[in-house]
């Protein structure tokens, strides 16, 4: 029972989880902590004796605040710091057995493909020296026995053959040898024939089942390529990183990562929670969570990587709960989520420091996008409070979407000067409160101009 990562997991105590969280989100601590003991905890589980490690299931998580606090971001960025198989997916976009939609079973497939591609980056990346080797004898072959204009040497002994071939391997990779081009031959993606299925339940898998049918009836033909030999390199390199993975390996490594540390974030899970008491012919909610909560218990799901279970995979579900309440949910689906966080309404002192601490903050988005232009952007503290203070206004009067709103305050803000960048190269732009007043306050103060601008 290994997941492919368990040095990286062993080192990720509860504490230096939350410490990374706190770079990229501002605030919301008891959520920060219920997903990293639940992190730990999946660690811990691989630790326990193999008798009881079986029975210890994940404690899944409901997420309850309004859109735009961190929900889906907590998720994400927990999900990249360990480099697990992660899939986020509206719970609004199913619907229960009988309907035309997609069925609960197509997020498991999700997953599975996300969990592959995650495996095959990894292994690739190890063999990526051998591979970017291989390439360069496959194009310093073509160099040397093709003999293409100013290459060819007469009478030559082995010995000066490899000293040739070294040399020529040096010049290739300081990229000097682009003077002409190499013809190669690649693996033509674009002939594959594309056939989907959509439908009921279980029609996903049999559309799987006849695209991999039909990859084998057309194999994939190779098309000949004029580059230079420093693209050729590249170009063949993905090929022999390729080649030199056993699939098999990527497909056992990725089904064990998703089924014993997989995260399934299921976003707008309030849309379906609520119980009808009469019948009609549309969608039912309560229909949809008893659709999800075998999935949740752990089933078995087929995908065309074979069967994945799920008794071990973490779901993060969230919701903005205004209309709805989780107690409204069924009482088995409610009894999965036994772990409810509450995470609090974003107010001008948040807006402040999301604006500014975290490593990747908006402000340092957008001075570093118009430094591209040699335009030096700086937005004075009493600026960054005005954006603050004029968040909270604009989304009290129009809907709250938390910290959302600081997109569209800004891009208003700077658009005028986006827009003339180019001109102004070499200038340094400082932006005062006084002019976020300017801009922004007659917006905000104006209710018809808020609701359709802002």
């Amino acid at each position: 029972m290994t997941t492919g990562n368990p040095d990286r997991e062993t080192a990720l105590t509860p504490a230096e989880v939350v410490a990374h969280l706190d770079r990229y989100i501002v605030g919301q601590a008891a959520a920060k902590r219920a997903v990293a003991i639940a992190l730990r905890n999946r660690w811990r589980r691989k630790m326990a004796p193999p008798e009881l490690a079986d029975d210890i299931t994940p404690k899944n998580i409901i997420l309850i605040g309004p859109t735009g606090v961190g929900k889906t971001e907590i998720a994400r960025r927990l999900a990249k710091l360990a480099a697990l198989p992660f899939l986020k997916i509206e719970a609004s976009k199913f619907t229960e057995v009988g309907y035309v939609g997609r069925d609960v079973d197509s997020m498991i497939r999700d997953l599975m493909e996300t969990g592959v591609a995650l495996v095959r980056r990894e292994y690739e990346e190890r063999v990526r020296a051998k591979a970017r080797e291989a390439a360069e004898d496959k194009v310093l072959d073509l160099v040397m026995h093709h003999k293409a204009p100013g290459f060819e040497e007469a009478g030559e002994t082995p010995e000066t053959t490899m000293r040739r071939r070294q040399k020529l391997r040096e010049q290739l990779r300081a990229g000097l040898l682009d003077g002409r081009d190499v013809t190669i031959q690649i693996q033509d993606k674009g002939f594959m024939p594309i056939f989907e299925v959509f439908g009921q339940q279980g029609m996903e898998e049999m559309g799987i089942n006849l695209r991999n049918q039909l990859g084998q009836m057309f194999p994939p033909k190779r098309k000949d390529r004029h580059v230079k030999p420093s693209e050729a390199v590249r170009l063949l390199e993905v090929e022999e990183a390729a080649r030199l993975v056993d699939n098999d390996k990527v497909v056992e490594d990725a089904r064990s990562r998703v089924e014993q540390s997989g995260i399934i974030f299921l976003d707008e899970i309030d849309k379906v929670a609520g119980r009808e008491t009469g019948h009609g012919p549309d969608v039912s909610r309560e229909g949809v969570q008893r659709d999800l909560l075998p999935i949740v218990e752990g089933t078995t799901v087929s995908t065309k990587y074979g069967p994945v279970r799920t008794d071990h995979i973490l779901f993060i579900a969230s919701g903005a709960f205004h209309v709805s309440k989780p107690s409204d949910l069924i009482p088995e689906l409610q009894g999965r989520f036994p772990i409810r966080v509450e995470l609090s309404a974003l107010g001008a002192e948040d807006f402040k420091r999301i604006l500014v601490e975290p490593e990747n903050s908006l402000v340092r988005q957008y001075t570093a996008l118009l430094a591209t232009e040699n335009v030096a952007l700086e937005i004075r503290p009493d600026a960054v409070e005005a954006i603050a203070e004029l968040t909270v206004k604009a989304n009290a009067q129009t809907e709250n979407i938390g910290a959302r709103r600081l997109y569209t305050l800004l891009e208003k803000l700077l658009e005028d000067l986006s827009f003339d960048a180019p001109k102004l190269t070499g200038q340094r732009v400082v932006i005062s409160k006084n002019e976020v007043y300017s801009k922004l306050r007659p917006i905000i103060e104006s209710e018809d101009m808020s609701r359709y601008v802002l």
